[in-house]
Formats: C-alpha cells, sequence, structure tokens
C-alpha cells in the first residue's frame, strides 16, 4: 500500500467569505482563527463569551494536491479521513464524495473515479454545530440530559461530537470545526489489511500462545495471498511464520515476559508485524502494533459483601488506584505525544496504575494508549456518551454509533493497558427510568444501546476485552439503585454536591470508587497569566464566570470554613484550598485502602485540565502539581500506615496496607505531638502484613491527662529495617482550633548539579502543610505540602530549567498552614 499524507497545503474562510487563510490540519478552526490574530486569547479572562459565534459560523476548508498518473494505476484509492468535526460535505474535483456526522468515526471513501493526473482540489464543508442541534432539538424533541443552560449549551445527545465540547462543569465552552485528525490518499492493490485480531492463551505454564486474524479485504475477486508474521522483543525474534490466510497457526511464545500495571512488575513490549504478500511475493500491505503478554480481567464473584468488582492481571488481584482523566485542551487536535506524556508520567509517578477514560471527551490519540502501556497505567475506557440520554429507538443514529464502536475497538483493542470498555457515564445516576419522561429514558431503549449493541461489538471485536454497561452500575437487586454498596461500582458524590463532610466517606463500603472529588483553584502561578490584576476576587465577576459548578464557590467557602481559620487574601485562598481538596480525597481513599479487599479500587475525579480555572484536577493545566497530586504519591504508596481518630472513645486505630508482592516484616512507630513539638505520648509495634492485604495494626487510647486534641496531631511511620516505608498523621481535631505556632521555617538550598538542588526545610515547632513555592517559576519538587516535625529536617530534591538558578534561589519561599490563616 502507498499511503500518501495530506495534512499540508491547507486553507480555510467561512462559508462565502471572501479570503482564504492557511489553515493547520490537524486542526480545528478556533486554532487557525487564533494563528491569524482573527481572535484573542480564549483563554484569558471572560473572552470565551466573545466566541460562541465560532460554532454558529460554517466554514470551509480546501486542499490542493498532487496526483501521477502512475499512483492512479493502483486498483483501489481511498481518501481516509481519521477524525472529521463534525457535520462535514467532502467533494473532489467538484465531484460530491460523501457527507459525515461522527467526529470519532474513520471515513474512507472510494476517490479512484474522481481522481485526476496533476493537480486536485479537496473542499471540506462544516455545517455550524449549534444551529444544527436546535434544529434536531426542534424537529425531534428535547432529550433529558443535565445542567444545560448552566455550563452547557446544549446536551450534544443528537450529534456524535464531544459532549463537553458543548461545556461542562469544569471546562469552557467551544464548540469547535475541523481535520481534527490526519487524512491521506491510501493507494492498493490486490488486497489489504483492514485489521488485525490478537488473542491469547496463557493455559500453558511459561508459555503463551497468540492467534493472529487478519481481517484482508481484496479488490475485486478474491485471489491468493500470503501472510507473513513476526514477534520480536528488543529487535530479537520471538516467534514468527508465513502461511496462507486459512492455514495460520498460533504463534508459540516460551519464557514470556509478562506485562503488569504500574508498581505491580514490569512493562516489556514485543513488536508484531504482519505482513500481506500477494501469489508472486510482492508486499501489499503490512499491520505493525506494540502489544504486551498478560491477562488482565475484571472479576465478578459472589462473596461475604455481595459480588465483587476488581481487576486481576496475570492472576493476582489488585487494588486499582487512580484517577478520572478528561480531555487534555479544550482543541484536541493539537495534543500531542509530548502532551501526554507528563501527565502520564505524573500519574505514574505517584503510584497510579489506572485512569479513567470519561465518557464526556474523546477516545484519545493513539499516543496517549501508547505512553500508558509503557508506564503501566490501565485504562478504564467509556464510550463517549454522558449525563445525557440518546435516540436509540433511532436504527440511523444506532448503525452510526456501531460503525463509531467498531472504528475505535479496532484501533484500541491490542494494547496491554486496555482493563475495560464502559457504555457510558452517569445514565443510570438517575437518567433512566422504566419509561420516557421529562427527566428520564426508558429502560428498554437505554438496554438497546448499552446492553445489546456496543456489548456485542466488543464481544465481536475485542473478545478478550470485558465489557461494563455504565458508570456507575450496580448488576445485582434494582438496576436503578445505582449507589448498592454490595456490587458495581458507585459515584460519591455526597461531599461537594451533598456538602457532606469528609467523615461520610468512612460510611461507604462500596465495592468500587470510580468517581468521588473536591474542588480548588489554581495556584497563582498559574492563574494570575489569565486574570488582570483587578480579578483577584474570589467572588468578582471574572472568577465567578470561570467557576462552572453550580455550587462552586460557596461549597469551597464552606468547606474551608469548616476546617480552617478565616483566610484573608486571594492567594491564600487559593492556595488553602487545594489543602482542602487534598485532606477530602486522602480521607476517602485511606479508608477504601484499608477496606481491601471488600472495596477494591479508588478513581478520583480529575486528573487533569483543560484550562486555569477552579477544577477537580490534581494537576494543573500547564502541569504544575496541586496539593493532591503531592499527596497523591503518599496515600498511593503500595505500604501505606493509616489511621482514624475516634472521639467517642477517646481512641486511634491505625493500620497497614501492602499492595507489594511481599510480606512486610517490620514495625509502626507513633507518637502523639503538641504544636509547641513535645513528644507527650509514644509506642511502637512489629508487624507482619501480607502481600495484597490491608491489616489493622493497633488501638492506641489515649487518656485526658496525656494530651489535648486540639493541640497537636498523632504521627505514625512504618519502617522496615532502616527503611521508611510509610510516613503519616492523624488529626484529632479541624485545623481551625489548633492552637498553631509560628514554625520559623528555615531553608537550605544546595546545588548538586546545575539544575538539580538540595533543599532542607527545618522547623522547632510542628508545621501543617509545609510547601515549597517560587513565586516567578515553576518548579518539580519530590514532595510538597507536607508536614514538619520538630528538629526532624526534611531535605526535598527540585529540578529547575538551567539558567535560573541564582533567581530561584533568591525567591524560594517555605510557607505552611500558619501563613495562610
Amino acid at each position: 500500500m502507498k499511503i500518501v499524507s495530506l495534512d499540508q497545503n491547507w486553507t480555510f474562510r467561512q462559508v462565502n467569505a471572501l479570503d482564504d487563510l492557511p489553515a493547520k490540519v490537524p486542526g480545528v478552526v478556533h486554532l487557525d482563527l487564533m494563528a491569524h490574530d482573527k481572535i484573542a486569547d480564549p483563554f484569558f479572562r471572560d473572552n470565551e463569551k466573545e466566541q460562541y459565534w465560532i460554532g454558529e459560523t460554517d466554514w470551509h476548508y480546501r486542499c490542493t494536491f498532487e496526483v501521477s498518473a502512475e499512483d492512479l494505476e493502483h486498483s483501489g484509492i481511498r481518501l481516509v479521513f481519521h477524525g472529521l468535526d463534525t457535520l462535514a460535505t467532502v467533494t473532489l474535483n467538484g465531484v460530491s464524495i460523501g457527507t459525515t456526522d461522527n467526529m470519532y468515526r474513520v471515513w474512507a471513501f472510494d476517490v479512484k473515479a474522481a481522481l485526476k493526473a496533476g493537480e486536485n482540489v479537496l473542499d471540506v464543508i462544516f455545517a455550524a454545530p449549534m444551529p444544527y442541534v436546535r434544529a434536531m432539538e426542534a424537529e425531534k424533541g428535547v432529550l433529558p440530559s443535565w445542567a444545560v443552560g448552566g455550563h452547557r449549551l446544549n446536551a450534544g445527545t443528537y450529534i456524535r461530537k464531544q459532549p463537553s465540547n458543548f461545556g461542562w462543569d469544569w471546562g469552557p465552552q467551544f464548540v469547535t470545526s475541523g481535520i481534527w485528525r490526519p487524512v491521506e490518499l491510501q493507494m492498493f492493490d490486490t488486497a489489504r489489511l483492514a485489521g488485525v485480531l490478537v488473542t491469547q492463551d496463557h493455559s500453558t505454564p511459561d508459555q503463551v500462545r497468540l492467534t493472529i486474524t487478519p481481517d484482508i479485504k481484496f479488490v475485486g475477486d478474491t485471489a491468493s495471498v500470503l501472510v507473513e508474521v513476526a514477534l520480536t522483543r528488543n529487535d530479537r525474534l520471538v516467534a514468527s511464520s508465513r502461511s496462507r490466510p486459512d492455514e495460520m497457526t498460533p504463534l508459540v511464545v516460551t519464557d514470556p515476559e509478562l506485562w503488569y500495571p504500574n508498581g505491580l512488575g514490569e512493562q516489556p513490549l514485543y513488536h508484531l508485524s504482519v505482513r500481506l504478500f500477494d501469489a508472486e511475493g510482492k508486499r501489499l500491505d503490512r499491520w505493525e502494533r506494540r502489544i504486551g503478554l498478560r491477562e488482565l480481567k475484571l472479576v465478578r464473584k459472589p462473596d461475604a459483601w455481595g459480588e465483587s468488582f476488581y481487576f486481576e492481571v496475570n492472576g493476582r488481584p489488585f487494588f486499582a488506584k487512580g484517577a478520572n482523566w478528561i480531555p487534555a485542551d479544550p482543541f484536541v487536535a493539537r495534543l500531542s505525544r509530548a502532551d501526554y506524556e507528563p501527565l502520564i508520567a505524573d500519574a505514574a509517578a505517584v503510584h497510579m496504575n489506572m485512569l479513567r477514560v470519561w465518557g464526556g471527551g474523546i477516545y484519545e490519540h493513539d499516543s496517549f494508549y501508547d505512553l500508558c502501556d509503557e508506564y503501566g497505567i490501565c485504562i478504564w475506557q467509556d464510550f463517549m456518551f454522558s449525563c445525557g440520554t440518546y435516540p436509540s429507538y433511532d436504527a440511523e443514529f444506532m448503525e452510526n454509533v456501531r460503525a463509531e464502536a467498531v472504528d475505535n475497538v479496532r484501533r484500541l483493542r491490542h494494547h496491554p493497558s486496555l482493563a475495560l470498555w464502559c457504555g457510558n457515564n452517569e445514565l443510570e445516576q438517575g437518567l433512566v427510568g422504566h419509561e420516557w419522561t421529562a427527566t428520564t429514558m426508558s429502560l428498554a431503549d437505554y438496554s438497546k444501546l448499552f446492553d445489546v449493541l456496543l456489548k456485542d461489538v466488543v464481544q465481536q471485536e475485542h473478545p478478550q476485552g470485558n465489557y461494563w454497561p455504565a458508570s456507575p452500575h450496580s448488576p445485582l437487586g434494582d438496576r436503578l439503585d445505582w449507589q448498592n454498596p454490595t456490587c458495581g461500582d458507585v459515584h460519591l458524590w455526597g461531599v461537594w454536591h451533598g456538602l457532606k463532610p469528609f467523615e461520610w466517606y468512612y460510611e461507604s463500603t462500596h465495592r468500587f470508587v470510580s468517581e468521588f472529588g473536591l474542588q480548588s483553584f489554581p495556584q497563582p502561578n498559574t492563574l494570575y497569566p489569565v486574570l488582570d490584576e483587578g480579578d483577584h476576587d474570589i467572588l468578582g465577576p471574572v472568577m465567578t464566570y470561570r467557576q462552572r459548578s453550580e455550587v462552586g464557590n460557596n461549597a469551597i467557602a464552606s468547606y474551608m470554613a469548616d476546617w480552617f481559620k478565616p483566610v484573608g487574601s486571594f492567594e491564600a485562598r487559593l492556595w488553602v484550598s487545594q489543602i482542602l481538596q487534598g485532606i477530602a480525597m486522602k480521607t476517602g481513599i485511606e479508608h477504601w485502602r484499608r477496606q481491601m479487599p471488600r472495596t477494591m479500587g479508588t478513581l478520583y475525579w480529575q486528573l487533569n485540565d483543560m484550562w486555569q480555572a477552579p477544577s477537580w484536577s490534581s494537576i494543573e493545566y500547564g502541569g504544575n502539581w496541586k496539593a493532591l497530586h503531592y499527596m497523591a504519591r503518599h496515600f498511593y504508596a503500595p505500604a501505606l500506615v493509616s489511621g482514624v481518630w475516634h472521639p467517642e472513645s477517646r481512641t486511634f486505630d491505625l493500620q497497614v496496607t501492602n499492595d507489594h508482592r511481599r510480606e512486610i516484616n517490620g514495625r509502626v512507630v507513633w507518637k502523639w505531638i503538641d504544636t509547641a513539638g513535645a513528644v507527650r505520648h509514644s509506642g511502637q509495634i512489629a508487624v507482619r502484613v501480607a502481600q495484597n492485604t490491608s491489616q489493622p495494626v493497633t488501638t492506641i487510647p489515649i487518656t485526658p491527662s496525656e494530651f489535648d486534641p486540639e493541640d497537636g496531631l498523632l504521627w505514625a511511620e512504618l519502617w522496615e529495617g532502616e527503611t521508611l516505608l510509610s510516613q503519616n498523621t492523624v488529626l484529632a481535631s479541624r485545623p481551625k482550633v489548633m492552637r498553631l505556632q509560628n514554625p520559623n521555617i528555615s531553608v537550605k538550598l544546595e546545588w548538586k548539579r546545575s539544575q538539580t538542588a538540595q533543599i532542607t526545610v527545618y522547623t522547632k515547632t510542628l508545621a501543617l502543610w509545609v510547601w515549597l513555592s517560587h513565586d516567578r517559576f515553576n518548579a518539580a519538587y519530590s514532595d510538597n505540602f507536607f508536614h514538619l516535625s520538630p528538629d526532624e529536617p526534611r531535605v526535598i530534591t527540585v529540578s529547575v530549567p538551567d539558567g535560573i538558578q541564582d533567581a530561584f534561589a533568591s525567591g524560594l519561599r517555605a510557607r505552611s498552614l500558619f501563613d495562610l490563616t
């Protein structure tokens, strides 16, 4: 096959406008308008609302390209768009080629008859999405959905387009159009490879058998072809075969290197090549991918609490530790491996082993999944349906969705990181009833799409894949009881939307918690570039505009008042909100990890951001870590000591959780430290904790004469020999009642290499949530937002760009909660 990229030489203009301007493909019209200074920075202040007209406008893209007479001799020539956003009419040399209505599909057109030798002209005209969705609603009726008219311009359920493109409660409303993925000509003879299915058999010890099933599409009559398969590891041939398609036998891999999620083992990747030849030995096509050898199952079976819900890799159950993933930019066409890798690496750096690709975004670019394979991040993959209802009674809609599902399952099924296909986000959380109403779709129509169509596609196209109809979903009892603690997965939003205290998490005994969260603001270095100085007011018009959650700033203020003394400055509120968010997530996640194996997964909402605004993310748009992400490095660590304070009995319970593939044989050491730095109570106990278990360690009774719960905290450490495995603290009261003293933190910075320094921080009194920052420069710290024990220096490493060492050293600041309240 000869592939000719058509990503170059594009122009664009508004339909009926006179002037063409250069365009970038892949891309979208917003990016092209920005490139030519036709619109202001859409991220700045409230510029977004001045750009709604773009989604109300038709756009015309044009490309010219050359084709030779020799090219036209190929038996088949296809024009392939890997992504068109969304309502497009395609013409080639004035000949109508086709129309599109789904941004998630691969659109391929036979264009041999329309091409000519020499220059060819390709036109793609995009109809405006907003008039289309309004017209569909006027014709067919408004389908039930959430938050339209609030943070969403439209539910978008009549159009197969990124739902969050219309806005969400953490993101802007940029309704895009454009050629958002590559476009190419494919020229071929005799036959081509439309895909390859790879299945694995691990039933024989120390051996994996790979069955390779190519999908061969012939041009005209079926011809005699040969299939050559080669599996290599680090350029070493492991197994190979060459045969007719109907005579293919499995490849046998002896002593296989198995793929494991992050923290459980290594991530070896094999290179699989499938090549197609005609009877004379001419190569017709090839398919090449990296694969991992592994079995990854969703295990559901009866147990003491109902029905299990956990993932098992190569026969080993594991606790899923991670977060939810949203599109990493409002303009997803410009995302590349360079954008994805820092985010995936940062997830792995804090011991995550799973991300949920949420159903209101996109089926991500290939490089995203490649990186997850490399870093050991398992993927819970939603199909793109979220927080709305869909016309599953319409045959044309269902066929469109089927094609979308087939395209994406085939594209992604070979990835070892792919753990689960999930039908939708939150439809069963209140949008489904026994019949159609103003607020629900009928269970019968819902089932057609999510119990039948999508499940069938997964079973046919990815037979070893796992399918789950919705998140949340309760498979036992009343299906509409979406918070059933005995089975399935759950989204818990009593904290935040329900304004429940963080301790409400202690009531949860759910099997897998796939959404929960608390908002915070970005740090000053992230937020200030998109604000004017006069916008530094949480309740001011611009900050209010950028807050997309209905409860939003009021919820943050309520929780802040519950936990902390009054916070004065705008900057202090930004920082305190992040500490608050980290406390909330730490409270829930440590509780659920203590419940292992009853609870076997936590995916907090959310990992990443798409603009600079308040949200639930732990990594800000631009890459800065919030306090939550630093804390995740500790509460997601493979060995964890954690505890709970019981005010009624005046006792602390301590517990050790062990995700390692080995036993922990060590000791737990604890002490009560008052705010002045004095140790009032201490002790230790030997512990032996089996692999993949969570075990209570001790209950510590405290008498009133030994400590004041408003004047300190319990400090706990897990040691194995001379190695500190985990360090944690347990509060007995809210920080707002604690009598904190000025810690007068001392800081010593020593450069070890040109871009790496060691920072030693030290205090004479107890310091809570100590963090290092710089007003001008962002930096990656080895730890931050930690408690500092008196007379116990903490050494932090930091990496900074070359050339700013002196400026960084002079502007480095160490602060704690005392400085903010």
